[in-house]
């Protein structure tokens, strides 16, 4: 059985489409005006912003908002605003805002199959640190919940293109589903059907990407890597975390194809020449930038890997010691998370420069301007030294991030 399958997947109507696709509930985080627009505009309107909890908004009447999620749930799955279709994949093209057109494959990945966990071995892993206060949030969301929809996206390193090439060779064949327009300036996407003859044929190939990417890891000495969660690691953690609890409450559903076994999510290769990894930058406010900026020359290094900052009129660069890792990140996080679990302040992590640059303006504000890392050699580096720093990498800009569109239930009533 492959790690990545079809799925019962639920497609909103077609006209629903404009309002009801909204970005990941990640994303977004320091502008609640972004959400604020979001609900304004939908209203009480069919929504995926009605079924998810997005970041800017924890906290606001949690028990409430848990209960409307839930209630929306399940009032869209018995009402009309799905179209369903059993045993099927979707294939996504996705414009970009500078015209380039991301493919992606919309299908399940099978939970026993993935650990989050720092150090795992498993086929599906992490590329990110999981912050374990990040989960309980969506666990709550996800325990009670009849539906999923997701923003998560895994990678999977495919030289041949055997996957996505073959399904772009099909795409006149294939069904269109849909073409929107999504909101908030997130760019355009078009949907089409990947069922019947076609998804076993596309079975047969995933498998065959899965049994050569294992070959070629145990030829090297190493347990396969699959699969690498490129964005939305919290959400699959937490999906992994309600399936192993359920297993804990009904022994019975070990071993078989209980829907909550899987997750749903959006493959994409890492290899395709729009798949651009974009940096993170650290922005940090109601600190004091002097005692910061001081502590940080604790971990500088003539010669070292350097780091932009900028605090309100003042900037400068970090050069981070070579001997404490290779990547900045790793060598900046772990004092700033040292400075704030012993000093007041706040830390948040932005995709877009000028918005950090922004924030950075503010009293009391510093950001640090991170670069960029390198997709060559990623999966080597994720199999050989485990998950990388929490926010290491953004895959695309912030408007780029995966919407919410697809649906499926994820019990058994």
């Amino acid at each position: 059985m492959a790690v990545f399958q079809s799925a019962d997947l639920l497609i909103p109507w077609e006209e629903l489409l404009e309002d009801w696709a909204v970005i990941a509930c990640d994303q977004f985080t320091s502008q609640p005006e972004y959400w604020r627009a979001v609900k304004e505009r939908v209203g009480k309107k069919p929504s995926a912003y009605h079924i998810v909890y997005p970041e800017a908004e924890l906290g606001e009447d949690e028990q409430e908002r848990i209960a409307s999620i839930n209630a929306h749930m399940r009032e869209y799955l018995n009402g009309t605003v799905f179209r369903r279709f059993p045993n099927a994949y979707l294939y996504i093209e996705r414009t970009l805002l500078d015209g380039s057109v991301r493919r992606g494959l919309v299908g399940v990945v099978d939970l026993e199959e993935y650990d989050f966990q720092n150090g795992s071995l498993s086929a599906v892993r992490a590329t990110e640190e999981t912050v374990p206060a990040r989960i309980p949030a969506r666990v709550k969301v996800r325990s009670e919940a009849v539906l999923e929809t997701s923003h998560v996206i895994m990678m999977m390193d495919d030289t041949e293109g055997v996957v996505l090439d073959w399904l772009e060779a099909k795409r006149a064949s294939l069904p269109l589903l849909y073409s929107v327009e999504l909101m908030q300036g997130g760019g355009h996407i078009e949907g089409r059907l990947v069922r019947d003859t076609d998804a076993a044929d596309l079975g047969v190939r995933i498998e065959s990407y899965e049994a050569e990417s294992a070959a070629h890891f145990y030829n090297m000495g190493k347990k396969p890597l699959l699969y690498a969660v490129g964005d939305g690691n919290h959400s699959l953690a937490a999906a992994k975390t309600c399936w192993e609890a359920l297993k804990l409450r009904e022994p019975e559903v070990v071993g078989t194809a209980h829907p909550a076994r899987f997750a749903m999510v959006e493959l994409q290769n890492l290899r395709d020449d729009c798949q651009k990894f974009e940096p993170i930058h650290r922005v940090l406010t109601e600190v004091s930038t002097r005692a910061l900026l001081n502590e940080a020359e604790d971990i500088c290094a003539p010669g070292g890997l350097p780091v932009d900052w900028q605090a309100g009129e003042r900037q400068g660069m970090l050069f981070l010691d070579r001997a404490r890792g290779e990547m900045q990140a790793a060598i900046l996080q772990p004092l700033l998370d040292r400075y704030l679990k012993d000093h007041k302040g706040k830390i948040d992590y932005v995709h877009e420069e000028e918005t950090a640059l922004k924030l950075s303006r503010k009293a009391d504000a510093i950001v640090f301007l991170m670069p960029a890392i390198k997709k060559d050699g990623f999966f080597r580096s994720i199999a050989a030294g485990g998950v990388l720093p929490r926010k290491s990498f953004s895959l695309g800009h912030a408007q780029e991030k995966r919407y919410y569109i697809e649906c499926r239930k994820i019990t058994k009533e």
